[in-house]
């Protein structure tokens, strides 16, 4: 046997076993990540319950409507399934720490210092946006809609939810606002690659102002309040986004060769 070809079995030898570590590594990691889920399920389902999960998730619907009114099922299963479901996706999000570790640490090794810098920031200010629109839409916008629905109303109309309806509403509701709150994250990946400048942004700032109320417009109930508490924050987002983006790409620039 040649030289080349042992060289050649022994780096295909070598591929192989790479390849399989890398899977094993990855099983590891993935096995990982749900089982911090299920530490999160089950310390849900222990305590507060679904119920009272759902009890605080439907407060704000429950405050806009007649004292003593209650949200209703008009399926069989619905009473189970839905705060069922609510419970899972709430162990999700507490678990997602957990599970973007998990992702980081099997990626992490393959990575330059500099790409580090770039990687990490933007998950975790990602995960943390995400987190900060889900809440400022709980706590600041929800009460505001439920509240203009109940008054704009008519009296022959006996306001009285259906809980799976409510549940879709609110998860839509949650999505839009977290991803909206994404705006800084998108603003930094466009200069970040080089797709538009600081500079550029700048003077499409009206346009982006306008985009923003459209969206916002489109996203929420009609009414002023809703339409403001989204496109305000977006604006701002956006205005942050051009603030940290310079910093950022100065610090995750590749060091130069020497």
């Amino acid at each position: 046997m040649s030289d080349s070809e042992s060289n050649s079995e022994s780096n295909s030898g070598g591929f192989q076993e790479s390849f399989i570590s890398h899977l094993v590594e990855l099983r590891d990691r993935l096995v990982k990540a749900c089982l911090g889920i299920l530490i999160a399920c089950v310390a849900l389902f222990s305590w507060p319950g679904p119920a009272r999960i759902y009890d605080v998730l439907a407060q704000p619907m429950i405050d806009s409507l007649p004292i003593g009114a209650k949200l209703i099922a008009t399926g069989i299963v619905s009473p189970f399934m839905v705060p069922m479901k609510i419970t899972l996706l709430l162990a999700f999000l507490l678990a997602l720490p957990w599970v973007l570790y998990q992702a980081w640490a099997f990626i992490a090794p393959g990575l330059y210092a500099h790409e580090k810098r770039l990687v990490a920031p933007l998950v975790i200010s990602s995960s943390l946006l995400f987190v900060a629109g889900v809440a400022f839409c709980y706590f600041f916008v929800f009460g505001r809609v439920f509240k203009f629905i109940a008054e704009f109303a008519p009296t022959s109309i006996t306001v009285t939810p259906d809980i799976e309806n409510y549940l879709d509403f609110i998860m839509s509701m949650c999505f839009a606002f977290g991803m909206t709150f994404e705006v800084p994250v998108v603003v930094v990946i466009l200069i970040r690659t080089g797709m538009v400048t600081v500079e550029k942004l700048r003077a499409i700032r009206a346009y982006v102002i306008v985009g923003a109320t459209t969206i916002a417009a489109i996203v929420t109930p009609p009414d002023l309040m809703s339409m403001v508490s989204l496109a305000l924050p977006m604006w701002l987002l956006f205005e942050l986004g051009l603030l940290v983006a310079p910093m950022f790409v100065k610090a995750t620039q590749a060091p130069e060769s020497l």
